[in-house]
């Protein structure tokens, strides 16, 4: 495990700035974990982190469970907030997703269920300060 960052946030545009560093370190077949309590920012990370790939319709797919979106590169936006078994994960297919070679895939809530992420990933850790401002802890596993 490296931590690649560890910063603190106080705006909105802060977090751009930070998304546009996180888009500079991924690529295509990358699995990026968001991990945070509710209202920390994961979605809005992802949002400006897929603007940076020309991907404007973003949303949270808290219901959906994934979304799909195409632009400079296609991006699968999955949550597992709302899953209860792991088994849940496989009949939607996600092994698929994660074979698709020409793809970033995100996924908030990937720490309810560690067993099925790869063992090399990123994860972004987003912590909410009692100030409104937001910790943001860039991490890669190998």
């Amino acid at each position: 495990m490296e931590l690649i960052f560890d910063k603190t946030t106080n705006s909105l545009e802060e977090s751009k700035l930070i998304a546009k560093e996180i888009f500079n370190q991924i690529n295509l077949q990358d699995v990026v974990v968001l991990n945070g309590n509710l209202g920390t920012g994961k979605t809005t990370l992802i949002k400006f982190i897929c603007e940076l790939y020309k991907i404007y319709n973003s949303t949270s797919p808290s219901f959906s469970i994934v979304n799909e979106y195409e632009g400079d590169a296609k991006v699968f936006h999955f949550d597992f907030y709302r899953i209860k078994k792991v088994e849940e994960i496989y009949d939607i297919g996600f092994e698929d997703y994660l074979n698709y070679e020409e793809s970033i895939i995100f996924i908030e809530w990937g720490n309810l269920f560690p067993e099925i992420l790869p063992k090399n990933h990123f994860e972004i850790q987003l912590e909410l300060n009692s100030d409104n401002t937001r910790i943001i802890k860039f991490i890669k596993h190998n």
